[in-house]
Parts: C-alpha cells; structure tokens; sequence
C-alpha cells in the first residue's frame, strides 16, 4: 500500500484523508512463525498532514490460519487490529523521532505495507485452541504416532520378547 508525498501534501493538509484497500499479506506464511495461511486483508483509515508528519490512523481486518495447540489442526483466528503510526518528512530526523516510533520517509513514496505486516506478526496469538473435539485430531502422521498410556503398557518391547519366554518356562517348571 504505497502512498506519494505530493498527493498526500494536496489531500490532507490539516484535514484528515480516508483510504480503504486490500493489502496482499501472503508473504508472511513463509516467513518463521505459526501463520499457515492468510489472505488479503482490509486497511482502512484516514491520514493526514500536519507541519512534517504525516500521521496514519488506520484499522487492519483479516483472517490467519494458525495451528491448534493440542491437535495441530487449522485454527482460523480473525483479527482487527488499530493502529497509529507516524511519519516524518523532515530532514532532521533523529534519536528523540526514533526513540518515539516516529518513522522516516526516505523518497516520495511511503509505502505503509511493512507496517501493516509488523502489526499483524505482532497480533498473531501465543497459541489459539480447536473449538472441534480433540478425537477428530490426527493420530498418526509422517514418522510419528500417537500412543496412549493403555496402549502402550499392553505392548512389550521387542528387545524384551526373549525375556518374556524364560520367565514363563521359570513358572511352569516351579508348578
């Protein structure tokens, strides 16, 4: 979502701009973290100009797919997050800007999509549970099996077998 300089100077001098648009996030499925899918998301909000910032009050709403805690199902997690981010166009940026979260503008074009995607990594959950029964969870998968403790006192280690059969003939013989 890119924005130029000379339209944002004309459109919102002193006087709050509205915008609304779908954003391609998608990019952040492959990055490293729980997102499994996300589609386009909605930004909509208003920006405008005052001295040299550039203010943009903006509100994010969409939808990730995250894995269950539990059951490492698909989980949908909507989200609307508000945001406020500031910009400035002056050439005197500094430490006090930086240590305020005040944004510079290098160029005449302010793009506000890695913002967007820095709010949304910042949103997405810890860990987000299945509202569907845990017994339509997957059992088995590539290289892994669930084991339940009733199933797994019931089975003998295959190491052990022989053992087994001398500790039974020690019984039969003892009668």
């Amino acid at each position: 979502m890119k924005f130029i300089l000379g339209q944002i100077r004309k459109n919102a001098n002193d006087e709050p701009y509205p915008f609304d648009d779908e954003v391609d996030v998608s990019e952040l499925e492959t990055m490293k973290n729980d997102i499994r899918e996300i589609k386009p998301v909605r930004v909509y909000g208003n920006y405008i100009y005052q001295g040299e910032q550039i203010i943009f009050t903006f509100t994010i709403v969409g939808e990730m797919i995250l894995p269950c805690a539990r059951t490492l199902v698909d989980v949908p997690y909507p989200f609307e997050i508000k945001v406020v981010e500031v910009f400035s166009t002056s050439p005197y940026y500094g430490e006090e800007e930086e240590e305020n979260e005040i944004h510079p503008v290098d160029g005449e074009i302010l793009d506000l999509t890695p913002y967007i995607k820095e709010n949304i990594l910042l949103e997405v959950p810890f860990r987000v549970f299945s509202k569907v029964d845990q017994e339509t969870a997957p059992v088995k998968g590539e290289g892994w099996e669930f084991v339940s403790q009733e199933s797994d006192e019931k089975k003998v280690d295959p190491r052990l077998k022989k053992l087994e059969s001398l500790l039974t003939d020690d019984d039969t013989k003892q009668e």
